[in-house]
């Protein structure tokens, strides 16, 4: 989305801050039953605004909840009302994602989102973090960790990877093709309107206005440019560009042995598949694991309060590297 722009004096800033906030409300109104969250907004580089939920106490220990694609901060919407009686619980929508701008001019690189996370988390000056990290976020967030490994507390990961794999499937490869690619991904929204019925097992949760939210931000071809770049940023070999950042998250990773990690998974996930899971069992001895046999790639659609009371038992049983 591309909401108003602010300006330096304090005045129209004001008036840009309201008018922003009054659209994305505007934007939700058809699903805010599912999505009742006031809308913040953060300046990043170039002048561009990242969207994000801040719910729950501010003096409490912050959950940061990153998503992938191609989702948004919605994904989270169950967790973020399930935690933030107790906890502060965070989750932005990535640049060109959700509620924030879709310059179309931009780096919609791995490190750049990072970045973009770094600058919220500092801004926030978040501190003994919570990460729960879904499909993108894991490498987004595990990027971000590796810059301030002192900021974080806990670890969930969820059906995600944060370590180089050259393992890609067919049907997400051919969105890379030339011409096809940009004509499926951007120009029919194939990309969204797919993940609605492959991510997911249970697919008599998504209602009407679930659909609606999961689509609304990529209804057209603009709207559609960081769905297409996430899928281009896929980093198989050392000659791409953000192969580089992905393999020095990779090595930064053992850094987190100790840290504690709960790995949830949807075991039916035909994109991160179970063997992904086992490569985070194998670097991470000590995490608690937990399985959904007949859950998917969207394991918070297909199992919802299941996965709530896992992360809601790691939060109060794991003090954490940094008590």
């Amino acid at each position: 989305m591309n909401l108003t722009t602010k300006t330096a004096a304090p005045a129209a800033e004001d008036f840009a801050e309201r008018a922003r906030k009054e659209e994305a409300a505007i934007f939700v109104a058809s699903f805010k039953s599912l999505y009742p969250f006031e809308p913040n907004f953060i300046e990043q580089a170039g002048g561009h605004f990242m969207h994000y939920v801040d719910e729950g106490p501010r003096e409490a220990e912050p959950v940061l909840c990153l998503h992938g694609n191609p989702t948004w901060s919605f994904y989270f919407r169950g967790l973020i009302q399930g935690l933030s009686s107790h906890y502060r619980v965070i989750a932005p929508d990535h640049m060109g994602c959700g509620i924030s701008d879709t310059p179309k001019d931009y780096a919609y690189t791995l490190e750049k989102h990072s970045l973009n996370i770094e600058r919220l988390v500092l801004e926030l000056d978040l501190k003994d973090i919570t990460l729960v990290l879904h499909d993108w976020g894991g490498a987004i967030g595990m990027g971000f960790a590796r810059r301030h490994p002192e900021r974080i507390k806990r670890i969930v990961v969820m059906n995600t990877a944060a370590f180089c794999s050259t393992a890609i499937p067919l049907r997400i490869s051919v969105c890379r093709w030339p011409i096809v690619g940009p004509l499926a991904v951007r120009g029919f929204g194939a990309f969204s309107l797919a993940a609605l019925s492959m991510a997911i097992e249970n697919r008599e949760n998504i209602t009407d206005d679930v659909r609606r939210g999961y689509l609304a931000p990529y209804g057209d071809w603009h709207n559609r440019v960081a769905t297409m770049a996430f899928v281009r940023d896929i980093p198989l070999t050392p000659a791409h560009p953000s192969y580089a950042e992905l393999a020095a998250t990779d090595a930064s990773l053992r850094e987190f042995e100790e840290t504690p990690m709960c790995i949830i998974w949807g075991e039916r996930d035909w994109c991160f598949t179970p063997e992904f899971r086992e490569e985070w069992e194998r670097r991470f001895e000590n995490a608690r694991v937990h399985t959904a046999p007949d859950g998917g790639h969207w394991i918070l659609e297909d199992k919802g309060p299941e996965v709530l009371r896992w992360i809601s038992r790691f939060l109060q049983e794991t003090p954490g590297t940094n008590s």
